[in-house]
């Protein structure tokens, strides 16, 4: 049952969820389901408006950021589905990789799958390639470019517009395409 507090002058609805584990009143705020408030079985209603209240800020500044994520789609991870998935993803990246670098021609090292939370790749100095797994979500041009602009770092460590015209031989709209994934935000759970 939803119920409702004025904060900051708003009013805001949050769920109650009564845990025979927790030990403490806790808060969480998420994309889907708002403001819930986990309290143990054993205590009473009336510490919850008060607890609220008293985190009224945190809750807000939340909030705030729960709305700017309206629209965009949500990839909730954890690491048994990152396990469950690592190998299947390297096996897709490498066969990628591999024809794109037959174009490019570069020299890399290790190419390895990580369980990220803000990043999609990365290429470090000695040309190790790391690419985030749940790529795996994302359209099949999405993870060319992603494997693509790693690849064109080996060339060019940087984001110089050199770097982008080496991008732009394989993905040349890839422009619109880095902009999409703007509309993707990771979230564990």
């Amino acid at each position: 049952m939803k119920r409702q507090i004025v904060l900051g002058g708003k009013t805001i609805s949050y769920n109650v969820r009564y845990s025979n584990r927790a030990r403490y009143m806790r808060l969480t705020v998420g994309v889907t389901e708002g403001l819930i408030v986990t309290i143990p079985s054993r205590w009473h209603e009336r510490f919850i408006e008060g607890f609220i209240k008293q985190k009224s800020s945190w809750i807000l500044r939340q909030l705030e950021k729960v709305a700017k994520m309206e629209g965009k789609i949500i990839i909730k991870h954890s690491k048994r589905e990152y396990e469950a998935n690592k190998q299947n993803v390297l096996n897709l990246i490498t066969t990628r990789l591999q024809f794109f670098n037959s174009l490019y021609k570069y020299t890399y090292h290790r190419v390895s799958i990580r369980n990220q939370t803000s990043l999609w790749g990365s290429c470090t100095r000695v040309g190790n390639l790391q690419f985030n797994y749940k790529l795996m979500y994302l359209p099949p041009r999405s993870i060319d470019y992603v494997i693509v602009h790693e690849l064109c770092h080996l060339k060019e460590h940087n984001h110089s517009e050199r770097f982008w015209r080496l991008v732009a031989r394989m993905i040349p709209d890839y422009k619109e395409i880095r902009k999409s994934l703007h509309q993707y935000v990771m979230q564990e759970g």
